[in-house]
């Protein structure tokens, strides 16, 4: 399965990976100006963390056990069987946060701009393939691409 993996070396912490994060979730996907003048706004599902001079972009790892799955009390948090992707069922969430105290690398965050629910990164599973992060990070600090 292809994943985000972050090459901190040419990171410049610009948090443009964040916008476009929050963009790709908005209710206007395709329009930076709206996404942000209308509506609320989604919380962005990568984290640029930032210890000068290090700067990189964190995100869910989708985890071959993904103890965020075990921990979810609704089972709203599991693994797509087709695509291999850890993802939230928002409509099962009940926003009581095991999942994010189960998550490893912290990449699990409380989206609380409308219901309260768990949030995390999908790899853009509604886009066309390529996570928007990766899309429009302007020094290639995030690459999506399978490792073993």
């Amino acid at each position: 399965m292809k994943r985000v993996y972050a090459r901190e070396e040419v990171c410049a912490g610009c948090k443009l990976c964040e916008v476009h994060c929050i963009v790709a979730h908005s209710q206007y996907p395709n329009d930076i100006v709206k996404a942000f003048k209308k509506g609320v706004l989604p919380v962005s599902r990568v984290i640029v963390e930032e210890d000068r001079p290090v700067s990189f972009a964190l995100q869910c790892r989708h985890c071959q056990d993904a103890p965020c799955t075990k921990a979810c009390i609704t089972g709203a948090m599991h693994r797509d069987l087709e695509t291999g992707i850890v993802i939230n069922n928002e409509e099962r969430c009940v926003g009581c946060w095991t999942c994010i105290l189960a998550c490893p690398f912290g990449a699990i965050k409380r989206d609380e701009s409308g219901e309260k629910v768990a949030s995390k990164c999908d790899l853009c599973s509604a886009g066309d393939g390529v996570p928007a992060c990766v899309a429009n990070c302007p020094n290639d600090a995030l690459v999506f691409e399978e490792r073993e």
